[in-house]
């Protein structure tokens, strides 16, 4: 085990910051962060502790500790500046002014998140992370350290993975197709720096790309063109709107530009929801087909 102590503005909000980090993360309260991943050195799991104002310690273990700890500022949103978003008096300033202390992180995992990313199209966000735990589980190695967490498997062996090893994993044939082809693209895929470039690839739209590039390079501006709830949850929120499309949602962020995404964020932190209305997403599970 290595050891850091990373200094923290004094009105860092830890949780508010960190939640989001992932996809294999867990927590203890909300002072506590686990997070393994497959670093460029190897696996690696880091423990992040908000123990005391204006400092977070970090632990880390395994081949990728040094690259780990190395990442921690990032991982802490620590290059963002909240300050930096001034939006006029409203619903949104008053939502900024509250979570002035919330950061917005980046992992540089880029095939993580958009493997994570692609698990999530077109389902439920809780199935989707349950079915990247079962992959974990099932084909990913456990990571290293005193912790109970299982890695995204590596892109070599998700690469080699027929199609049909994934519906144990309720993920059906164009999704796992989907990850298979991105994880042949693996080293590609890393060396990018913008969502319009994970669009070059199969099945890879806005929605997608905005997903990952929100979690692995922490992209402010990133908005999920596409979900099946954001543009009313936006449109409900900014004009009172219960109901709108995504050309809708794009008008009214489009104030915001450079902080869409921040914007976004913050109405889903405050769990801002339009009225209810017609049928849920529908959970499929393939499992027993």
């Amino acid at each position: 085990m290595i050891s850091l102590v990373v200094e923290v503005p004094e009105r860092y909000d830890f949780w508010g910051s960190t939640r989001w980090v992932g996809p294999v993360a867990a927590w203890e309260g909300r002072s506590v962060l686990w997070w393994a991943t497959n670093t460029p050195g190897g696996a690696g799991t880091v423990r992040l502790t908000h123990a005391a104002t204006g400092r977070v310690h970090a632990d880390a273990w395994g081949d990728g500790a040094q690259w780990l700890l190395a990442q921690v500022p990032l991982v802490l949103g620590l290059h963002d500046d909240p300050s930096s978003f001034a939006p006029p008096a409203g619903l949104v300033a008053d939502l900024a002014r509250r979570a002035a202390g919330v950061h917005l992180p980046r992992t540089d995992r880029v095939h993580e998140a958009l493997v994570a990313a692609i698990l999530g199209q077109k389902v439920q966000s809780d199935a989707a992370r349950h079915s990247l735990r079962q992959l974990a589980m099932r084909h990913g190695a456990r990571a290293p350290g005193p912790c109970d967490l299982h890695l995204v498997p590596e892109p070599g062996v998700l690469a080699s993975l027929d199609y049909s090893a994934f519906h144990p994993c309720n993920v059906e044939r164009a999704r796992a197709e989907r990850v298979i082809g991105v994880s042949r693209r693996a080293s590609w895929v890393e060396s990018r720096t913008a969502a319009d470039e994970l669009q070059l690839l199969p099945g890879v739209g806005p929605w997608t790309a905005a997903v990952t590039a929100a979690a692995a390079w922490g992209d402010a501006d990133a908005v999920a063109v596409g979900d099946y709830h954001l543009p009313n949850t936006v449109c409900w929120a900014l004009a009172r709107e219960p109901r709108g499309d995504d050309a809708r949602m794009l008008e009214l962020l489009e104030p915001y530009r450079g902080h869409r995404g921040r914007v976004v964020r913050l109405l889903m932190d405050a769990q801002i929801r339009a009225p209810k209305r017609g049928p849920r997403l529908a959970i499929s599970d393939i499992r027993r087909r």
